[in-house]
């Protein structure tokens, strides 16, 4: 009896799941119904990313997923340069896993279109992105922006008050900063690769080699620093906005200071591959990543809209007030490679 009372209850809980997504489904143009209904028949998917925390990469899953019922949506978090080696390995043992690659990295997509790896897709949400992210999309619809994020100083604030706090970059090789200073490494965070490119440009090698001198703390990911503010083993940091301004929603003393010399803007491409397991469902979730409910998520966790008419999160400023800076896709593409070498070469690690 038991038995058949729960059969019963689940039936009914699915049925009224089925009444519920009715609605929304009747709403969707016709290109969105044809690929949910094929995304459907491959039932999951999984997404390699470096574009977002573990916590922020789970809420836009589970956004997907609300929105798309019977669709699963995977993720594996890593940082750029192991999501990249991870798909390669993949690719070589021809044992396909991710069917959408999302990195940090720009150099990443510039590589795969040359190799004929990416899939060509133009998505039917393009028009809804923010007009001055749309120069950094593939002109062939290899790839497409789908998370924008601001790279800047971060701080604790229990440890250093707002006016003491570094104002631009240089201001970071002060030796009152020695053994104070958090940040990431270009051999495998693709934000910190793209940073370590933007410094060499704007101050020359020279910058890291002072930087050496106050012997900073150096993790992998840039959300690393996150942790060692926290933790109050270092002070401040070259860090995400995103995350440093979740960390305090959460009550930790951290705060972030918008460098008098720029910003540095992160623009995050995704790319479908071609031999993707559920072809299908990756482009959903591409249209997804380029809608309102991504946008919404996004925010919340203080990341950039890349989508128009969303606002900014409570405490982040909106983009068109701050001052932002980003080296060429071929500085970068260029770039990566050389700095991951000299870093080494001048931290030891």
């Amino acid at each position: 009896m038991k038995r058949r009372m729960f059969g019963r209850l689940v039936a009914l809980a699915g049925f009224a799941a089925t009444i519920a997504a009715a609605p929304a489904f009747a709403q969707m143009p016709a290109w969105e119904k044809e690929l949910y209904e094929a995304a459907k028949k491959e039932k999951e998917f999984t997404v390699y990313t470096a574009h977002y925390n573990t916590e922020e990469a789970a809420k836009l899953c589970a956004a997907f997923e609300k929105k798309y019922p019977g669709v699963k949506c995977n993720f594996v978090r890593t940082t750029a340069q192991v999501a990249y080696q991870r798909f390669q390995q993949d690719l070589k043992a021809d044992k396909p896993v991710a069917s959408l690659f999302s990195s940090t990295d720009v150099g990443h997509y510039v590589d795969l279109k040359k190799r004929g790896i990416l899939m060509q897709y133009k998505p039917n949400n393009l028009a809804k992105m923010v007009d001055s992210l749309k120069p950094y999309n593939d002109a062939d619809s290899n790839y497409h922006v789908t998370a924008a994020a601001l790279m800047l100083i971060t701080y604790n604030s229990s440890l250093v008050s707002e006016k003491d706090a570094p104002k631009n970059w240089p201001d970071l090789l002060d030796p009152k900063w020695k053994k104070k200073v958090s940040i990431g490494h270009p051999a495998f965070s693709g934000y910190v690769g793209t940073w370590v490119v933007l410094m060499r440009k704007l101050y020359g090698w020279d910058y890291f080699e002072k930087l050496e001198k106050n012997e900073p703390q150096i993790g992998r990911s840039v959300n690393d620093t996150v942790t060692m503010l926290n933790s109050k083993e270092r002070w401040v940091a070259a860090g995400p906005e995103a995350t440093t301004l979740l960390s305090r929603d959460k009550g930790n003393p951290l705060a972030v200071i918008y460098p008098t010399d720029g910003a540095l803007l992160m623009v995050s491409p995704s790319g479908i591959p071609k031999n993707a397991p559920s072809p299908n469902a990756a482009k959903l979730y591409l249209e997804f990543l380029l809608d309102k409910e991504a946008a919404e998520t996004q925010v919340k966790s203080h990341s950039l809209s890349v989508i128009k008419g969303i606002a900014p999160a409570p405490g982040a400023k909106p983009l068109e007030q701050i001052k932002v800076v980003r080296p060429s896709q071929d500085e970068i593409v260029k770039g990566i490679p050389e700095v991951k070498e000299k870093f080494r070469d001048t931290f030891g690690i």
